[in-house]
Parts: structure tokens; C-alpha cells; sequence
């Protein structure tokens, strides 16, 4: 449409991104990161007793980036097994 032109892309439809969302549970990355948190800022204390924020996204951005890039290849890799699962089947 015009107003696509104007503004770039249109954005995905929800539905997409509920479903991407739902695909790579991004809920358990984000129930991960206290665990993470805790390791980071206790290293941080033994090391030089400052927080390092730089880090801290670092670890943010490593933990849900790469949690969800491995969901979402084992549920490729997996989709055919979880197809046969009754559990699984509607992934």
C-alpha cells in the first residue's frame, strides 16, 4: 500500500509473532535470566566489587538471543517427532 511505501515495511501481523513467541517459549528465557544475574553480578563482586552494565546486557542479549535460536532449531529438527507426540502435536 502507499502508506507502506511512505513508512517501510508493514510490521508482521500479530499472529506471527504470537506464534514465533509461543514456538520459542521466550518466557523460560526471560525465567533464566535471575539465574544468569546472580552468577554475573557474584563474579563481578569477587572481581572488582563494581557492576559492569555493559556486561549485563551482554549476558541479557546472549541468554535470550541465543536460548531462542536453539528452541526454535529443535523444534525444526524436532517436527517431525513432536508431530507423532499427542503432547507436542499442535507445534
Amino acid at each position: 500500500s502507499a502508506t507502506s511505501d511512505l513508512f517501510g515495511p508493514e510490521p508482521a501481523p500479530p499472529g506471527r509473532v504470537r506464534a514465533f513467541l509461543r514456538l520459542v517459549m521466550i518466557e523460560h528465557s526471560v525465567f533464566a535470566l535471575p539465574f544468569a544475574y546472580t552468577a554475573a553480578l557474584t563474579a563481578m563482586q569477587l572481581w572488582d566489587g563494581t557492576v559492569h552494565w555493559t556486561r549485563l546486557l551482554l549476558i541479557t542479549v546472549a541468554m535470550v538471543g541465543l536460548r531462542t535460536f536453539a528452541m526454535a532449531c529443535n523444534r525444526i529438527i524436532d517436527r517431525e517427532i513432536d508431530a507423532r507426540n499427542p503432547r507436542t502435536a499442535g507445534r
